[in-house]
């Protein structure tokens, strides 16, 4: 063999092995690029997992909330549906004190003070038994009106009272905790108009 030959015979399995070199390095490429590519499926697939646990979470707790409020809204509405019925017995009471008093029969009755005591007891228990479910009185006294809680039945001319003011307390008000059981019905001050003011003097001067 000649030694170009041997040369040309060198020269190509030098070659051989380059190419055979950058198979295995392609290879080894391919390799990890495949691990790469599994690996961010994985993380991918972790984070899409994780997503739809918290997203099951959320509307779980959200279910919790809406299931909560339904009994809440249930319990507080038969609350002030039985608060609001349970308000006529005590205006039953108080009007049956107040017709007693002013029957004058019942006036000569030497028992009628001790009757009206016992009617007052019963009336302080249910004013304590409401205050106890959170039932209270609206307050009217030298209160301004307010038509969250007061309904107005009658103005009344009052030089002294503020306009707007309340001067009259026709029917007790009531609240259930936050929420208005039963509006006060009250009457408010206004100021004289000149009209009434010259009526007056006309018939003063008459």
């Amino acid at each position: 063999m000649s030694e170009n030959s041997q040369n040309e015979e060198d020269i190509k399995d030098k070659v051989g092995e380059g190419q055979e070199h950058e198979n295995d390095q392609n290879k080894e490429e391919e390799i990890l690029s495949e691990e790469i590519k599994k690996e961010k499926t994985l993380e991918e697939k972790f984070f899409e997992s994780e997503d739809k646990l918290l997203r099951s979470l959320a509307e779980i707790e959200n279910q919790r909330r809406r299931f909560e409020k339904e009994i809440k809204d249930a319990f507080e509405f038969g609350s002030f549906n039985f608060a609001k019925e349970s308000l006529a017995i005590l205006d039953n009471l108080q009007r049956a004190k107040l017709a007693i008093k002013n029957d004058d029969t019942l006036k000569e009755n030497k028992d009628l003070d001790k009757f009206l005591e016992n009617i007052n007891i019963i009336e302080k228990d249910l004013t304590t038994i409401f205050e106890k479910n959170r039932i209270k009185k609206i307050d009217t006294k030298n209160k301004k009106f307010d038509p969250n809680v007061h309904q107005a039945m009658s103005e009344i001319e009052d030089e002294k009272a503020e306009t707007g003011s309340i001067v009259q307390e026709i029917q007790t008000g009531y609240m259930l905790g936050e929420r208005l059981l039963r509006p006060a019905l009250v009457g408010v001050a206004k100021k004289k108009t000149p009209n009434n003011e010259e009526k007056k003097e006309k018939k003063e001067d008459k």
